[in-house]
């Protein structure tokens, strides 16, 4: 018999990870690709299988660690030692952490070690190291003079704080000048900033244009319990992410919505024909994948909205790819995966991809690098109904593409009146980076191309 230890895969991407569920417990058979673990990233689930078949031994997390790097260790298995233990994630035994050892925070200073502490990651280990966040990290005392030097300083505003905080401030628009830190010597740590935020919320009067939301007055609660019977419920991570980000993307940039009609008459007409050949790939045509291309082309030749504003407010990103984001309704809320490089992709292709990745959303089995890397996001409601919205830019996208229920209606052709199929489209832009004629251009060109879909193969 012997014993292998089961780490964590590769993140996808993710800077975070929290362990959300643990369905083994020591002493536990499992098999091949039994899920051992659940983890939660900022917007997916990911369930890790066990990589080979044995006897749980030992679980080295518990429910509520944050995990920051991969090769973490989560758990020891007993396996034959002659069995065929699969594709294996684990390296040579090393010394690992007690399960309910608190290890450093990367927004934590580094205490200075004892003989009775038990280390997470083995000194052999090179370079980067990976981290397991106890879910209540505390700070200790920086042990000397050199521990500074871990830590970048910004120079221009001399704020002592990390990298990940000063991105977390970028990110959440906070001027870490006006954070107090609470960490050793003063260090700006991210539950600092999480404060800030809520005290601005709190008492926005106290909020100056440094701050978070100093003009918007805080909305008072109320005791619904007056009214009737009721259930307070916590929102899940995903509805609060998805929350914070509308409400950053409304505050910070000035929308503007165009809205015009496609004329898919001939597209749908088309469509029909598809719909043996789709049985015989496995794939439903629906109108989706055409608008997919389109937008991509489209994009192509209005590269304004295929842009990022920089931070500084003085540059902008221009891309070169054509990668464009979905809008899923999910159980969990609303997700939005990635299908890349629309423009060199055929419309089945794309169609399988929109199968894969929504079946994925709605299982809640999407990866970090399923849903990053988008320019471009086109958010659907035509299978729901309605006739127009006016859809929030996901930024950093400088634009979104609206849709909504398509209709029979009578369109003057010159001579009378004629029964046409129209699909309300509603294009929302960034205006510090697209203009009114950016935007015009870009919803004509969109509207020729789902008008007459042999533009897209010119």
């Amino acid at each position: 018999m012997a014993v292998e230890i089961v780490r964590v895969p590769d993140l996808g991407g993710a800077d975070e990870v929290e362990v959300i569920e643990i369905p083994v417990k020591v002493g536990d058979q499992v098999a091949l690709d039994d899920t051992i673990v659940v983890l939660e990233s900022e917007k997916a689930t990911m369930e890790l299988p066990a990589p080979f078949a044995g006897r749980i031994v030992k679980i080295l997390v518990t429910e509520g660690d944050k995990i920051t790097a991969e090769g973490v260790p989560i758990m020891e298995v007993e396996v034959e030692a002659e069995a065929d233990v699969g594709v294996k994630v684990t390296g040579e035994t090393e010394a690992t952490s007690s399960p309910n050892q608190e290890l450093p925070d990367p927004d934590v200073a580094p205490k200075p070690e004892s003989k009775a502490e038990i280390k997470a990651v083995p000194k052999a280990e090179p370079k980067s190291q990976p981290q397991l966040v106890a879910s209540k990290p505390t700070a200790a005392p920086v042990a000397d003079d050199t521990a500074s030097t871990l830590i970048t300083a910004d120079t221009a505003t001399d704020v002592y704080a990390g990298p990940y905080v000063r991105r977390l401030a970028r990110e959440l628009g906070v001027d870490l000048t006006q954070v107090p830190g609470s960490g050793p010597r003063q260090r700006i740590i991210k539950e600092d900033v999480h404060k800030f935020i809520k005290q601005r919320i709190v008492n926005p009067q106290n909020a100056d244009s440094s701050g978070l939301g100093g003009a918007i007055p805080s909305v008072p609660d109320i005791d619904f319990t007056k009214f009737g019977d009721i259930e307070t419920q916590e929102m899940s991570k995903i509805a609060k992410l998805t929350a914070a980000n509308m409400q950053r993307s409304w505050l910070n940039v000035p929308h503007v919505t165009q809205f015009d009609d496609a004329d898919i008459t001939e597209l749908e007409e088309f469509r029909q024909t598809l719909k043996t050949e789709g049985e015989r790939r496995g794939v439903k045509i629906t109108p989706v994948p055409f608008l997919l291309k389109a937008c991509a082309l489209a994009l192509q030749e209005n590269p304004v909205l295929n842009r990022a504003l920089h931070s500084d407010g003085q540059h902008f990103v221009q891309k070169n790819y054509f990668h464009i984001g979905m809008a899923v309704d999910t159980p969990k809320g609303l997700m939005v995966p990635v299908i890349r490089d629309v423009n060199q992709k055929g419309i089945w292709e794309i169609a399988a991809e929109i199968f894969e990745l929504a079946d994925k959303a709605r299982a809640g089995k999407l990866t970090v690098n399923d849903m990053q890397g988008g320019c471009f996001t086109v958010s659907s409601l035509g299978a729901i109904g309605g006739r127009g919205f006016t859809p929030i830019v996901n930024t950093p996208e400088v634009a979104i593409l609206g849709v909504s229920k398509a209709a029979i209606q009578p369109v003057w052709n010159g001579a009378e009146f004629g029964p046409r199929k129209l699909l309300p489209l509603a294009l929302s832009y960034d205006h510090r980076a697209v203009n009114g004629g950016d935007g015009g251009r870009f919803m004509t060109r969109l509207v020729e191309l789902l008008s007459d879909i042999r533009g897209m193969v010119m």
